[in-house]
């Protein structure tokens, strides 16, 4: 039977709405997948800027003896500083801590004892769901007996499925205390029946890493035997100084906030690098290479690597901790935990001679020996660890595990996004895998929009658990069960505080917003450069060039890899012949505080480089004051000039610390300098107004 008219006029009308949804739902997926892309491209390009001031410590270092002659003062006041940071602190038994610190009768926070309880655990979950604060007594005691027990701990933690049969494996939480709480009220809290293992980068970005390391900490004190961790990328101390998390601890805890740091230095470099489970399942944070090497990763002293910005000196004639002494010390006694297997043992292939672009760097810039520089000089090297000196091959196998990323394509190439670790293929994960008789690599690492994601043919999981990573709505978080058939079942969450009345619209356009603003910054930073690059393609000055002629000028100078033709209707204007006004992508954006006695180039190369900055003026602040004399900040400026080779004289450079010292008092706060060089929108600032 045919059907009437008006049936056919239905289905008509059902499959027109049927096609519109499905074209504005993917016009909305487009537009969040290439907001994350922007996101992660800008990270990326921050996470290299971080590993390259590696080169800058380096050329101090090269430096120093010609630096010297000329200013010696100056210089052994820059690593005075760096040297107090590094010092590791000394091991203090428990009733030392309490002897030095005392906890007042008007704390209101929890009071914990040791050795701890599971009460206690729920204490400090109940305590900081309500934003209180523990002690810093307390929590340099936990890290105290935190560093105890993971010195006995392996570098490769193995886990079997039989006794609990699941265990949740948790990635990124970045210092975002809502999603562990949210994880801790779906799946339960650790205990003998509910292990966990959570896989790096607990702190950075998110405001309560303090808290999350605390509680982490203590459930492995507790339950030593069901609460893994393993090391991330973060878990470093000299990224910590550019990502939030030493600056969170010095709010936090003013008067021992250097205690702490010390004590957390040496916590981080003691946190095992990977976990097998069932001997089928290899966990580790970022990656692997065509080198990596499982048995030199289960035998080196992994306490060696305090920081992946502190490379080896290639040069070094100093043997490898396995020569002659045999295992090291976190050997001695096995761990309960720790089960033999034969996915670490048996063959070891061979390694390719090939060189990663971090290798080669640390080759060019270690060209000297550092033997004859004098004490204050040696923030390289742990002042309280006698071990061997890390070799080059057992800091590049740890490099690659903490930064690598996989990829579609096959063969292992160089992650020249991150600048450190490379990118892996499926062929790369097949040998791996085959090698050691394993089934299954999971990592985490990545911000994925589902919080999770299943490539090379189901042998590589990335798992990413900080919901909202970028910005609230950006992307879930995710957790994985793992049970003894090893069938990885996915949860999926997203905190929610202020988006559950919007609309998918409207939570995309948030999120779209904050990309873009954030792209549209990066680029002011670069105006000049830009500027001058766009006029190559523009001999008569006309301001206009064409579509294609953009996109190139944008990467070659940004280097960001995202697709510019797709976003250039959100960047720039068209003319009537649909050719690119290339300024009008610096239109609406200015310097918070115009400087206008300071040449603009110095402004707009301070403004490029006030991350880096910031991260060398907290090295240089030894009390963590947030104050810095002019004649520091010019001393600095010239040592990181040099390194860049940026030609800018010293009249320039006092210039510029006068006028950004805006109160006049002889110091910089680094409030004062950040305001001084950040970039702002002005139409949201008249709108503001």
């Amino acid at each position: 039977m045919g059907c009437s008219p008006s049936s056919q006029i239905a289905i008509k009308a059902a499959i027109l709405i049927q096609r519109w949804y499905r074209c504005a739902m993917a016009r909305l997926e487009m537009r969040r997948r290439y907001a994350l892309n922007i996101f992660q491209s800008i990270e990326y390009a921050e996470e290299q800027a971080q590993l390259q001031l590696s080169d800058f410590f380096t050329f101090m270092l090269d430096h120093f003896t010609q630096l010297n002659e000329t200013d010696t003062d100056s210089v052994s006041h820059f690593f005075d500083g760096i040297s107090d940071f590094n010092t590791t602190s000394s091991d203090l038994v428990l009733l030392e801590y309490e002897k030095m610190i005392e906890v007042p009768h008007s704390y209101r926070g929890p009071r914990l004892s040791f050795p701890l309880t599971a009460e206690d655990t729920a204490a400090l979950l109940h305590a900081f769901k309500y934003h209180q604060q523990l002690h810093a007594r307390y929590v340099l005691q936990l890290l105290h007996e935190t560093r105890r027990v993971l010195r006995q701990m392996p570098n490769i933690t193995h886990l079997s499925t039989s006794y609990s049969k699941e265990i949740t494996i948790c990635g990124d939480l970045h210092g975002k205390l809502d999603d562990l709480l949210l994880i801790f009220y779906k799946n339960g809290v650790p205990s003998e029946k509910n292990p966990y293992l959570f896989n790096g980068d607990f702190v950075d970005r998110g405001k309560n890493s303090m808290e999350i390391l605390i509680i982490l900490f203590a459930f492995l004190l507790v339950y030593p035997n069901d609460l893994h961790l393993n090391r991330g990328n973060h878990e470093d101390y000299l990224i910590n100084l550019r990502y939030g998390f030493t600056k969170e601890v010095m709010k936090k805890y003013r008067y021992h906030g250097q205690k702490i740091l010390r004590l957390l230095e040496d916590v981080f470099s003691w946190l095992p690098l990977a976990t097998i489970i069932d001997s089928k399942v290899l966990i580790l944070h970022g990656g692997i290479s065509d080198t990596t090497d499982l048995d030199l990763l289960n035998l080196f002293s992994r306490n060696k690597m305090k920081s992946v910005l502190k490379p080896p000196n290639p040069h070094t004639q100093k043997k490898s901790s396995l020569n002659k002494t045999g295992l090291v010390e976190q050997h001695s006694s096995v761990s309960k935990r720790t089960a033999k297997s034969p996915a670490t043992s048996g063959y070891r292939g061979p390694h390719t001679n090939d060189r990663s672009d971090a290798e080669e760097r640390t080759r060019r810039l270690h060209g000297g020996t550092r033997s004859d520089l004098p004490p204050q000089m040696h923030y390289l090297e742990s002042s309280a660890c006698k071990l061997p000196e890390l070799t080059a091959k057992e800091w590049k196998q740890v490099v690659d595990i903490l930064w690598s990323d996989p990829k579609t394509q096959k063969g292992c190439t160089s992650n020249k996004y991150r600048g450190a670790g490379c990118y892996f293929g499926p062929d790369v994960t097949s040998r791996l895998l085959k090698k050691y008789n394993l089934k299954m690599l999971i990592r985490s690492h990545e911000c994925k929009q589902e919080g999770y994601e299943v490539i090379h043919g189901g042998k590589v999981i990335t798992i990413f658990s900080a919901s909202n990573y970028y910005e609230e709505g950006s992307n879930r978080g995710a957790y994985i069960k793992l049970n003894p058939n090893l069938i990885p079942r996915f949860v999926q969450y997203q905190v929610s505080k202020h988006t559950r009345k919007e609309t998918l619209n409207q939570r995309v356009s948030v999120v779209e917003c904050s990309a873009l603003k954030s792209l549209r910054e990066k680029i002011y930073t670069h105006r000049l450069e830009l500027i001058e690059t766009f006029k190559q393609y523009d001999p008569n000055d006309t301001g206009y060039i064409s579509v294609g002629e953009w996109a190139l000028a944008m990467e070659s100078v940004l280097h960001l890899d995202l697709p510019w033709r797709t976003l250039r209707s959100r960047l720039v204007q068209l003319g009537s012949d649909e050719r690119v006004d290339y300024l009008s992508c610096f239109d609406d954006l200015e310097i918070e505080q115009p400087l206008k006695e300071v040449q603009p180039a110095l402004v707009e190369t301070f403004c490029r480089y006030r991350n880096d900055l910031e991260t060398i003026f907290n090295i240089i602040d030894k009390d963590r004051s947030g104050l810095i004399s002019i004649e520091e900040f010019r001393q600095t400026w010239r040592f990181f000039s040099s390194h860049l080779n940026i030609n800018i004289d010293d009249e320039a450079i006092n210039k510029l610390a006068h006028a950004i010292d805006f109160n006049k008092d002889g110091s910089i706060d680094f409030n004062e300098f950040l305001e001084a060089f950040h970039v702002v929108h002005k139409f949201e600032k008249r709108k503001n107004q």
